[in-house]
């Protein structure tokens, strides 16, 4: 379908959006449009503040406005215990349980040869320099995939020589999910890792 310039321009940028299909990218900017000015320069200014105020954390390299972030500050923080996830979003997910109370790595990534991602193109080197600062567990909160298996396995090799116990979380089936609909390495999973009552 045709759209003038403005609308056509967009679109294709709403099109960028990971997730974002021809059909919703429409629709978000038909929504944009029916904005009124406040909401949209509102809209526009906070994704621009976004791309200048935020930054990596040089600690943990998770998403911040302040150098180091306010989990890698925290005196409340078990600093002798890391979970390292993929992405920063993970760390949003990780917090959101209220469970976690050591400090986090985020990867930036997994291992993926046949994607031409190795072991330089993530934060692996930074992780390895936070051992000696008196870690004594590494959790490995990779994702229960291909990737993430491998770039746990890959981590846990070269941290065990330096004396940290390294852990990886469970994997198995979710609250609430029936047994039929679950597939062969999500159960092997769940018996694997299962544990006494």
């Amino acid at each position: 379908m045709s759209y003038i310039a403005p609308i056509a321009r967009l679109v294709e940028q709403f099109r960028r959006l990971p997730g974002i299909g021809p059909k919703s990218a429409v629709r978000m900017a038909y929504h944009v449009l029916k904005m009124d000015s406040a909401q949209a320069a509102a809209l526009a200014q906070a994704i621009v503040e976004a791309k200048e105020r935020v930054s990596y954390c040089s600690v943990c390299f998770d998403l911040t406005d302040a150098d180091p972030c306010q989990i890698c500050r925290s005196e409340e923080r078990d600093r002798s215990v890391v979970c390292v996830v993929e992405d920063p979003k993970d760390v949003t997910a990780m917090e959101r349980t209220r469970e976690f109370k050591g400090l986090y790595h985020v990867l930036h990534g997994s291992l993926s040869p046949l994607g031409g991602v190795g072991p330089d193109d993530l934060k692996v080197k930074e992780l390895l320099n936070r051992v000696g600062r008196g870690l004594r567990e590494v959790i490995m909160a990779t994702n229960p995939n291909v990737e993430g298996e491998a770039t746990a396995m890959y981590i846990a090799k070269l941290l065990k020589p330096l004396g940290v116990k390294v852990t990886r979380i469970a994997h198995g089936l979710p609250m609430g999910g029936d047994l039929e609909y679950a597939d062969e390495v999500t159960l092997s999973k769940a018996l694997e890792n299962r544990r006494e009552m």
